[in-house]
């Protein structure tokens, strides 16, 4: 299923590009002689992966058609009929989406052909590349084969070949994707919803009887009714199942004292290196299963050799705060049974095995977090990111609280932002623009270093790097250069460009760690509110990749210069100041086009105040409901306006995901701007009561901000 997700990029699209040539142009009476197809893999066609066959019609074949295709019914001697092709196609399509010119015609032939033969027909996804050509420019004379070749610059195979045709319709649609991109249709689902738009050709396409390439709302609400995933990998850490501490034993020990070892402390794994010292790249493992292969192989000499001869080096690891479907997911990729358990500096503190989670299922859905960390492109970033989309909505049908569902996507996006750093400093290495010219860090900010980021989140992100004592033209350049490519794989993998342009490839984003304190030191300083945009996400900031005391130091510092800071939190405070709920004088929604964006109406102020009581107050935390509980443990005043503050944004951020599920499967850009008609009726009234909470928030904020235990 995962080739057919609605969020895939059409860039990365796995897909059948096909054309048929039948004995007329009738779908009712029409038989198909030839059918051509080509695969796209990611995209791309598939070198030789091609289909080209003959078709017995079973009835003779008009001479006005032979003229046409050139195929007559001497060409057809011996050929299969449609049945056995039914097969073989059916086998060569798999689960990928179909594609195809004038589609609606191929489709309502293949139909009236199974209906013949008796074969099961189930309607398939497809997209017409006549009417993606419609959406790109709708003012095209023409829009058949010749002319949307002869606009886009693409070869045209033989035409009226089968194979021909969808050599050249596959071109055609690669050279459609960036063309669509650049109106904003990225997804599967937003080439679908736009096709559906296109209302006149449509009504064409149903009055000539073709199939109608558009997925129904039917359909939609099927596929998410069926969504369900397991939902304990998504909701427990490596932590909570890790053994710890870790049992090490020195290289010289010897492989029978490590079996001893196994069998007193019953575990299945010992890690090979210094108990004081133990650092991933410095650390081996030894499993049970090494011990049997070594006996295996040596017999019972093995006993008496270092166990450092049977080790595992590299150690294979997940960090102890990654939600357990990672473990699971990096296993089954491996097709290994253990995995070193670290910290984010690298430091080995458990480890985790497959017993330990014998009672979770592994899925497709359940590997995404290891596809994002082995892809070896944007485009792949871009196939596993799709799915996340799928899983939320499989999560939420679980009745898994949006909040947590919250967190997942947030260390997905950070994982995808680490995985772009690492491609794009591989990628200058082997250009001979060297390594890194000092220790850095690749930081995620605002929603996703809370943990809170949902499915319309663009990039938000920066570098720090360590002081540069000589070359600093050049090394800045890198840095640029860098966040640059950062900053490209991650649009071209769906995370768009940040629209504020908070990005390390813009140099106010880059700094060194001395450059990060004058700015915060400068920031503080300031004394008008439009002086101090987009700084408050900087205390939202988490380290990906690289060196994470760099983005900790800096942190820290930012924190305990703040707190003293009056008039610097009095202007934070200002930028979500006068908040009043988006609730009429008679508690009804103040909508737009009957959407309330629940960011700007209560999520945005709420994150925001929690924000500036945590730095005021001290509290090293980045989750809003984290800040607010902390300020609540203080025991300062307003315990019960923090609780009913935490309350109300699990129900905003559960009411904003779901609908964003819903865009994203019916095509839609997604928003933070909610449909209250489609809430049943309890849902607007939990909702109502949720921004009522928050009515009081300048107050609260103010009676909090100079509050002393």
């Amino acid at each position: 299923m995962t080739k057919r997700i609605s969020a895939i990029p059409l860039s990365a699209v796995d897909a059948v590009v096909f054309d048929t040539e039948t004995t007329g142009l009738d779908v009712k009476t029409a038989r198909i002689v030839q059918i051509g197809a080509v695969r796209l893999n990611e995209g791309e066609p598939e070198p030789g992966g091609e289909l080209d066959m003959f078709v017995d019609p079973g009835v003779p074949v008009p001479p006005a058609s032979t003229k046409i295709h050139g195929i007559s019914d001497g060409d057809l001697a011996g050929a299969p009929g449609f049945p056995a092709m039914r097969e073989h196609f059916d086998a060569f399509v798999g689960d990928r989406i179909l594609i195809g010119h004038s589609i609606g015609f191929d489709l309502a032939v293949m139909r009236a052909e199974s209906d013949r033969a008796g074969l099961e027909w189930e309607k398939p996804r497809a997209l017409c590349t006549r009417m993606l050509a419609q959406v790109v420019q709708p003012n095209l004379p023409t829009y058949d084969l010749e002319a949307l070749a002869s606009w886009l610059g693409v070869e045209l195979s033989a035409r009226h070949s089968a194979i021909g045709d969808a050599r050249s319709t596959a071109r055609v649609f690669c050279a459609l994707v960036p063309r669509l991109l650049e109106r904003n249709v990225r997804t599967l689902a937003e080439a679908e919803a736009a096709c559906g738009r296109l209302s006149a050709a449509l009504e064409e396409q149903y009055k000539a009887g073709w199939h109608l390439p558009v997925r129904s709302e039917e359909a939609v609400l099927s596929e998410k009714a069926m969504a369900r995933v397991d939902a304990y990998p998504y909701r427990h850490r490596v932590r909570d199942l890790m053994s710890s501490p870790p049992v090490v034993l020195g290289p010289k020990t010897t492989l029978g004292d490590a079996l001893k070892s196994f069998v007193d402390s019953k575990i299945s794994s010992v890690f090979v290196g210094d108990s004081d010292d133990l650092q991933r790249d410095k650390t081996g493992i030894v499993t049970e299963r090494d011990v049997l292969r070594a006996v295996a192989q040596d017999g019972g000499e093995a006993l008496e050799h270092d166990i450092a001869d049977y080790m595992n080096m590299p150690l294979e690891t997940v960090f102890a705060d990654a939600y357990l479907y990672r473990a699971i997911g990096r296993m089954s990729r491996l097709g290994i049974r253990h995995l070193g358990v670290i910290e984010q500096d690298g430091r080995v503190v458990g480890a985790i095995s497959a017993r330990d989670l014998l009672r979770l299922r592994t899925t497709d859905a359940i590997s995404l977090g290891d596809e994002i960390d082995r892809a070896p492109s944007a485009k792949a970033l871009g196939v596993a990111f799709a799915k996340i989309p799928v899983i939320a909505r499989g999560l939420r049908n679980e009745d898994i609280e949006g909040r947590e569902v919250a967190g997942i996507i947030s260390r997905e996006l950070c994982a995808m932002t680490r995985r772009a750093a690492e491609l794009a400093e591989a990628a200058m290495v082997r250009e001979g623009r060297g390594k890194a010219p000092a220790p850095y860090a690749v930081l995620v900010l605002g929603s996703g270093g809370r943990g809170e980021s949902l499915l319309a989140a663009d990039q938000d992100n920066a570098i720090v790097h360590a002081d540069l004592s000589g070359g600093q033209e050049e090394s800045a350049a890198w840095f640029a250069e860098l966040g640059k490519r950062i900053a490209d794989t991650l649009h071209e993998a769906g995370i768009p460009y940040c629209k504020g342009g908070i990005m390390a490839s813009n140099a106010q984003w880059r700094d060194s760690v001395s450059g990060w304190k004058a700015r915060v030191d400068d920031w503080i300083r300031r004394s008008k509110p439009e002086d101090l945009l987009n700084v408050d996400i900087f205390y939202d900031m988490r380290a990906v990749h690289g060196d994470a005391g760099l983005a900790d130091e800096i942190w820290r510092y930012a924190h305990e210069h703040g707190a003293s800071a009056i008039p610097f939190l009095k202007l934070l405070a200002q930028q979500a100041a006068g908040f009043q709920p988006p609730l009429g004088m008679f508690g009804g929604f103040k909508t737009d086009n009957g959407r309330v964006d629940l960011k700007k109406g209560g999520l945005f102020p709420l994150v925001a105040n929690a924000r500036v009581l945590s730095i005021r107050h001290g509290i090293l935390h980045r989750s809003t409901p984290d800040r607010l509980n902390g300020v609540r443990e203080l025991d300062i005043g307003g315990g019960n306006d923090l609780e009913r503050a935490v309350d109300a944004h699990a129900v905003l951020l559960d009411a904003m995901l779901d609908q964003q599920i819903d865009d994203i499967e019916r095509g839609l850009p997604p928003t933070n701007a909610v449909e209250v008609a489609a809430l049943s009726g309890p849902r607007q009234e939990r909702l109502k009561r949720a921004l009522n909470k928050l009515s009081n928030l300048d107050e609260m904020v103010r009676g909090l901000l100079f509050a002393r235990s």
